[in-house]
């Protein structure tokens, strides 16, 4: 629908005041204006548009008409940034109280998230041996032992009121609803289940269901048994408790984090902007962000399974996200001020360029992390679940609430400024350190382009020796009960029982010969102590004791299982052993299944979903930074230099948490590998954020480059202006990350490494170095496409505002209701 608005140039007058060169401008929210021409119908979308004259010749002349055309749709650079800036614009009083109802109601819902959430995380459910616990659980009514007592007792575990107390506790513990393959030293004489000095005893069962199943009644099986038991003193153990305690661990270690990071980050934000009022709106962005957020997480929660080492990320992602936003936009907004626009007129400008570049840079937050979406494992897709939101909520609450504040400050945003604070004046342009760094490395690209090019190799060389491997009770601190139990277990007992695999023939006719063949043949492998099956019980190929009635639990109509017992509880045996069960050929088919084949499957599964997560950020990424830069070239190096930055971070990851280096001044176990999901979930967030910077730094280029047509005055002037920010923003951020130092879960503290270390050298080597450098080789290539692409941006690309240079000499005024 076309409408036709006559604007005479009355409404005009004083307004364009100004020399014959100047021509009046109306400029929308995209940037660019439309010249008015006597006769001519500009097509421009005309809601809420500031009228400005800009500098050029032929404008109207006093008593002319001007026809302005609309059509009523989006134009072709927009992101929705115009329509919500307009809305918080005309309503923000209305914006703030929703946004302070909703966050309120979310942190209310959010009170409850760590009874939503699990732990775990790390199956594949559509791995062998998933498969082989469903046949095992559904068939046999049994599961691998993930439940341990430790019976401890003041004097022999042989005596008749201990023995009463035990049996009564066991059977307690077997009528149970979900609890099966109760096992007990008591019950079974098994001297596996006995220690050493005779004062010990263990209860093994196994709790049914899937993770999320198991998590809620572990909790309740610890509260009921463990504790004082007439002579006895028993403390709960076993998978489903390390599960158990790392969900409580988590909920401790966000508000620790939390407590942390804020008072950091305010005094930080207080050093950057010296003044109380500037250095509270990026935090009051954060609380709302990160309130919000949690919400959103207990919905997703409600809906689906989600790991509890989300939250954490979500956590301080949320803040760190808020505040680098925050900062990019009160920036931009302080720098229109100065120069010399009026308040209102300051924002629009500063959400027609930083507002736009937010969006967008959420835009590729939420790229990067959606790849983890692409894992199999709850662990890794609940960290892409809460990355997306955490993302877009950021930036909806920074692009909203942050406007209507700085609409109702207007120049107040510098008030309580401290008196101990100078603020240092802004060097001229063309004398800043940035513009110095940047011309510097420029007049020598190549030399220094390799240097740092070889530094960020070196550093990333250890993670060629990677090993990989799941965590186990030494990812929690030495207090937490799982760990202890387990650490007594190995120190005092020779039994390996929570360690055991199981093979299960689901398809198969009770074959007593070929059965008794199979579980020979299996315990003649290495490190097998004992394998138990319908046929009795075999060691080092040879029937250890013939069956009982005990052992009809091993088959069933239609199908047969058999138990492989270890002789050792170390990782690497556990992994080799669970390859030679898979390689030992059986009558029929077999699933293999237990915590080894469990973990081995799990690495294939990211290992082989790892091509695809990448191709697809990669691919997003580079047409995502086409529609900002128009260039085909700029997005390959910008993917390229972001990838090459986290190489410091891999390297160290490895030196520090697989090797054992400052484990002492972290305060963790070394363990001698690392968890797969670390490097990818790292991966993801600093990929993404290396992404987030590139595009703060590049929309400022392009925009220097629009108005200079010099690729080498594009950089140094962009790398001027941005690069205090981006520094800033890194520096704020990291000081975020390093609230992850704080988790007593140890690769949690490889967040709180990895996070900070790979922020810090994509803002200084990256940005200051190898950026500058490889565009000063590339020259005008790096703004090359072809044709056809070329056409594709005008049509679709990302246009920004041109900077506030000179925009003292300009004349805001209210928008024009046309």
């Amino acid at each position: 629908m076309w409408r036709t608005v006559h604007v005479r140039a009355l409404l005009l007058h004083g307004m364009c005041s100004r020399p014959p060169q100047f021509r009046p401008t109306l400029l929308g929210f995209r940037g660019a204006g439309a010249r008015i021409r006597p006769g001519v119908e500009v097509r421009r979308r005309m809601i809420g548009v500031p009228v400005r004259c800009d500098g050029a010749p032929g404008s109207r002349r006093t008593g002319d008409a001007v026809a302005v055309r609309g059509r009523k749709r989006l134009g072709r650079n927009e992101l929705g940034v115009d329509t919500v800036f307009e809305l918080t614009r005309r309503r923000s009083r209305w914006i703030l109280g929703v946004f302070v109802v909703l966050a309120l109601a979310m942190g209310t819902m959010s009170a409850t998230l760590f009874d939503k959430v699990q732990g775990g995380g790390y199956i594949d459910p559509d791995s062998e041996s998933s498969r082989a616990a469903a046949a095992l659980r559904d068939t046999f009514g049994q599961a691998t032992p993930n439940l341990v007592l430790l019976v401890q007792t003041p004097g022999s575990v042989d005596d008749d009121a201990v023995a009463t107390a035990a049996t009564t506790l066991a059977a307690e513990l077997k009528s149970v609803s979900g609890v099966a393959g109760v096992a007990s030293y008591w019950t079974d004489k098994s001297p596996a289940l006995r220690s050493t000095d005779g004062t010990k005893g263990l209860i093994v069962a196994s709790i049914l269901g899937e993770e999320s199943e198991v998590d809620k009644q572990v909790g309740d099986l610890a509260e009921r048994f463990g504790g004082t038991h007439g002579p006895l003193e028993v403390r709960i153990g076993g998978y489903a408790m390390l599960l158990h305690e790392t969900v409580q661990q988590s909920e401790k270690d966000v508000v620790l984090g939390e407590s942390i990071a804020f008072p950091i980050t305010l005094i930080a934000l207080l050093l950057v902007f010296g003044g109380l009022v500037a250095a509270s709106l990026p935090l009051v962005i954060a609380i709302l962000t990160v309130m919000i957020t949690m919400g959103t997480l207990w919905l997703i929660a409600s809906v689906t399974d989600l790991a509890a080492t989300a939250t954490n990320v979500a956590t301080l992602l949320g803040l760190g996200l808020a505040i680098d936003y925050s900062l990019l936009i009160i920036s931009r907004y302080r720098d229109e001020l100065v120069a010399g626009q009026q308040p209102a007129a300051a924002v629009v400008a500063t959400m027609r360029s930083a507002g736009r570049t937010v969006a967008f840079s959420a835009v590729t937050v939420a790229v990067a992390l959606s790849g983890l979406l692409f894992f199999p494992l709850l662990a890794v897709r609940s960290m892409g679940y809460a990355g997306l939101a955490v993302a877009g909520i950021a930036a909806v609450v920074s692009l909203t609430v942050l406007p209507a504040i700085l609409f109702l400050l207007g120049t107040k945003i510098d008030s309580g400024q401290l008196w101990w604070f100078l603020r240092a004046a802004r060097p001229a342009p063309g004398e800043g350190a940035w513009h110095r760094l940047a011309r510097f490395v420029m007049m020598r690209p190549v030399p220094i382009g390799l240097a740092v090019t070889a530094l960020l190799l070196v550093l990333g060389a250890p993670f060629l020796g990677v090993k990989l491997g799941f965590p186990d009770e030494r990812s929690l601190p030495e207090s937490m009960n799982n760990r202890q139990v387990t650490e007594t277990i190995q120190r005092d007992f020779a039994a390996t029982e929570q360690n055991g695999l199981f093979a299960v023939l689901p398809d198969s006719a009770y074959n007593a010969a070929g059965l008794d063949a199979y579980a020979r043949e299996l315990s003649e492998i290495d490190n097998v102590r004992r394998v138990d099956t319908a046929t009795g019980s075999y060691s080092h190929g040879g029937l250890l004791a013939p069956p009982t009635s005990a052992n009809d639990r091993f088959r069933a109509p239609n199908a047969a299982y058999l138990t492989v017992i270890p002789d050792s509880s170390d990782p690497g045996v556990l992994d080799r052993i669970a390859s030679d069960v898979r390689a030992t050929p059986a009558t029929s088919a077999v699933l293999v299944g237990g915590v080894a084949a469990a973990n081995a499957d799990a690495i294939g599964a990211v290992v082989s979903a790892l091509p695809y997560a990448l191709a697809f950020v990669v691919l997003i990424m580079v047409a995502v930074l086409f529609l900002l830069t128009g260039s085909v070239v700029l997005p390959l190096l910008a993917v390229v230099l972001s990838v090459l930055s986290l190489t410091a971070t891999f390297g160290a990851l490895v030196w520090i948490f697989q090797d054992g280096h400052l484990s002492g001044w972290l305060g963790f176990t070394v363990t001698g590998d690392l968890p797969p999901t670390v490097p990818v979930m790292l991966f993801g967030v600093a990929f993404g954020l290396a992404m987030d910077y590139q595009v703060f730094l590049l929309a400022r280029i392009r925009e220097e480059y629009q108005r200079t047509r010099s690729n080498a005055l594009a950089v140094t002037s962009g790398l001027e202006r941005i690069g205090r920010i981006v520094t800033a923003a890194a520096v704020l951020i990291s000081l975020v990350f390093l609230g992850f130092l704080a988790s007593d879960i140890t690769f949690m503290k490889a967040f709180g490494i990895g996070l900070p270390l790979a922020v810090l050298v994509d803002a200084t080597l990256v940005r200051g170095f190898l950026l500058p450098a490889a565009m000063e080789l590339l020259g005008d290539w790096n703004w090359y496409a072809p044709g056809p692409l070329r056409k594709l941006h005008r049509r679709f690309g990302i246009e920004e505002a041109p900077a506030a240079a000179g925009a003292g000499r300009e004349e805001w005024r209210q928008p024009a209701r046309l």
